[in-house]
């Protein structure tokens, strides 16, 4: 994606070999600050404290994290050690866990003498692919948008709502829920995306805004609960939002406020799309209440950090300082709500028939 006029992505090998650079997401919109992360405690940390986020681009930390620890301690017990650290930093995107099975059965293959190469060789094909995945999330979504524009008979342009970031910021490039709107832009259809600021960590209004602005795509920051009122009032042409967990029944982890969207584009007849790579799906558990919620640090919302008029960062306290806070990060929306899911082999039902439809080979592994 387009960051000041060239191409990036979130995350990628240093010239030296050893290290990995991060965009610190945590210094936007306001900074662009690259970071280096040269040890596992590193990227155990930028993952744990969101400088990096998103299921994919978590995912992609995560392998290149066990890169970082083979180049430490390339031995069984440090693979099993450094899979046990960075698994304990955000419980609820799947992404983590695939991508830390996915290297500890890779490093299983080579001997300890080469372990740090091919770890660093293999954390970059997981985010390769992922940039392939979420480019072919977009052309399918595209379509999706496509097709409203054609239903408005090419008049206006497509109003798309999102909530949280699931643009490239949230993978290694691309995103989900945003590559189709990058891919209608691309292809000259007028797309203006209604932004949730995503209360407490407003990752819409600092995370998406900047990507979207950044890229030259119209767009318009809203409060959260702004969204029901603009479906109502005709505002809205269809929803598209990422995930975190999807379960093999179809219901949906993504960021808490998620499930009210969904509820209000049901009452409104709108469109409400989940973009979704593949490894976000958890075919281990069918039901979203077997999903865990992770649970936050409270002072992210009882304050709020930003930036003065003067370029100074600070934090301020919203709340008494006597009134507790429940900082839930996600909430589940159930399958029911969600008119189709989008995924890097195309658009399916959320439902089991539907996802063992599109990825037919985990018929064969239940059937085994």
């Amino acid at each position: 994606m387009n960051v000041r006029g060239r191409a990036m992505r979130t995350i990628w090998p240093a010239a030296d070999g050893r290290t990995v650079e991060i965009i610190d997401q945590t210094r936007l919109p306001h900074e662009l600050v690259i970071v280096g992360l040269q040890s596992l405690d590193d990227a155990a940390r930028a993952i744990a404290t969101m400088q990096v986020r998103g299921a994919p681009l978590i995912g992609a930390a995560a392998a290149y994290g066990m890169a970082l620890a083979a180049a430490e301690d390339p031995s069984d017990r440090g693979v099993e050690s450094a899979m046990s650290k960075l698994a304990a930093t955000r419980p609820t995107a799947v992404n983590l866990r695939w991508a830390l099975t996915e290297m500890k059965r890779s490093l299983s293959e080579v001997p300890e003498t080469s372990r740090s190469v091919a770890a660093m060789a293999r954390a970059g094909e997981i985010a390769d692919a992922d940039v392939a995945i979420n480019r072919a999330i977009g052309e399918h979504g595209a379509a999706l948008i496509a097709d409203a524009w054609h239903r408005k008979g090419g008049v206006g342009r497509v109003d798309v709502l999102t909530h949280c970031n699931a643009g490239w910021l949230a993978t290694v490039d691309w995103g989900t829920a945003l590559a189709p709107v990058y891919r209608a832009y691309n292809a000259g259809i007028p797309i203006h995306v209604w932004v949730d600021e995503t209360r407490p960590r407003n990752q819409g209004a600092s995370l998406t805004a900047w990507e979207l602005g950044e890229h030259g795509v119209l767009h318009t920051v809203i409060v959260d609960n702004a969204g029901g009122h603009l479906m109502h009032e005709g505002l809205v042409d269809l929803c598209i939002v990422g995930t975190d967990r999807t379960t093999a029944g179809g219901d949906v982890a993504n960021k808490i406020g998620t499930y009210l969207k969904a509820l209000a584009a049901r009452d409104n007849g709108i469109p409400f799309y989940v973009a979704l790579p593949s490894p976000t799906i958890d075919w281990q558990i069918e039901s979203g209440a077997a999903i865990p919620i992770e649970r936050r640090d409270p002072r992210e919302v009882t304050h709020i950090e930003g930036w003065t008029d003067e370029g100074r960062r600070v934090a301020v306290r919203l709340t008494p300082p006597d009134s507790p806070a429940a900082n839930y990060a996600f909430d589940v929306t159930p399958a029911r709500l969600v008119t189709a899911l989008i995924t890097e082999r195309g658009i399916c039902p959320a439902s089991p028939e539907g996802l063992l439809e599109m990825f037919p080979e985990r018929r064969r592994r239940v059937a085994r």
